[in-house]
């Protein structure tokens, strides 16, 4: 199977000697990494401590890119390989050190105040033994982290919020303004030309139909001149058309009539009357009754149907016999 279907997660899990230790090693490093005022080299050095008696067996450096990379599936992974594999004991210690990793330095960032709480969602672990491990651990309860959408949020952390947005807001409007006026002119403009053009094109047109207008009556007078030329040789046409139909009309009557009487003075040659009964079994003078029954006789020992396990030849054969059996009888049922 090629490596190329599984994450970079999925292989680090595959390539690791404990993949709870790794596991719980990506969880603790997503929340080194959003740790304030940390350099990277102090992450990892923190994650080293906390993480010496892992047995990992893998670098630091793989799990820390996949944790900047915010890969919540592979967090999601993480916690349920940690949950799955090791029960509540080393869910509430993968917890434990979690906590401790983010109050390092005394403060908990607005990110893992949401990410501890995720953690022990994830984890199966309550809300309230999530307090009391995080009172127990920083001596402070764990309060509602802050909401950056309300204002109180940016009144408390940021005084020049409000000013800031004004003035942001004064200068979006200004250049909104003056947008908007750059615009304006820009659509005067280009009425204005397009008015222009619009004079020219009228202009242009009503010389064009003029001269239109003009070939269009020397050209209906030409048409209407050949129009009662055509019409007339149209006349002499039809006239010639219809003295040569009734010809051969008259023609093809005399033919009917001529091949009507012919049939009638011709009857059908007796030898082929004869050749049809034979091909029933039957003697010359058979009546109509007897006819039909030779022929059902016939048809079913010569139906092709008899013979499909033969082979194609056979049934070709079959099939020709059949074919000058029913010949016989639908003649035979004509002239009778």
């Amino acid at each position: 199977m090629s490596i190329a279907r599984f994450s970079p997660f999925e292989l680090l899990l595959l390539k690791s000697r404990s993949q709870v230790d790794t596991a719980a090693l990506l969880l603790l490093a997503w929340v080194l990494v959003h740790r304030q005022h940390v350099s990277e080299g102090q992450r990892r050095r923190r994650l080293a401590q906390v993480t010496a008696q892992f047995r990992h067996g893998h670098e630091l450096g793989p799990v820390m890119s996949i944790a900047h990379s915010q890969d919540l599936q592979a967090i999601q992974l993480a916690a349920e390989v940690v949950r799955k594999e090791c029960g509540k004991e080393r869910s509430l210690s993968v917890i434990h050190q979690a906590i401790t990793v983010a109050t390092d330095d005394g403060e908990l960032s607005l990110a893992n105040h949401y990410i501890l709480r995720f953690l022990a969602d994830l984890l199966s672990v309550a809300p309230t033994t999530l307090n009391t491990l995080f009172k127990e651990l920083t001596g402070t309860p764990l309060t509602s982290p802050e909401d950056p959408s309300r204002d109180t949020y940016w009144q408390t952390h940021d005084p020049d919020y409000h000013a800031r947005k004004a003035r942001d807001a004064a200068a979006a409007e200004q250049q909104q303004q003056e947008a908007n006026a750059r615009a304006e002119q820009q659509q005067r403009e280009k009425e204005q030309r397009h008015h222009q053009k619009q004079q020219k094109q009228q202009e242009k047109q009503r010389r064009q139909e003029e001269a239109r207008q003009a070939r269009e009556q020397a050209q209906q007078r030409q048409q209407e001149q050949e129009r009662q030329r055509e019409q007339a040789e149209r006349e002499q046409q039809r006239s010639r058309q219809q003295d040569s139909q009734q010809q051969r009309s008259s023609y093809q009557e005399e033919r009917r009539n001529n091949h009507s009487r012919q049939q009638r003075a011709s009857p059908p040659p007796p030898d082929r009357t004869t050749r049809a009964l034979s091909i029933l079994g039957l003697n010359p003078g058979a009546t109509r009754i007897e006819v039909r029954h030779a022929y059902r006789r016939m048809a079913q020992l010569h139906h092709p149907d008899r013979y499909y396990s033969e082979s194609e030849q056979q049934v070709a054969l079959a099939s020709a016999r059949f074919q000058r059996i029913k010949n016989a009888y639908d003649y035979l049922m004509q002239t009778y």
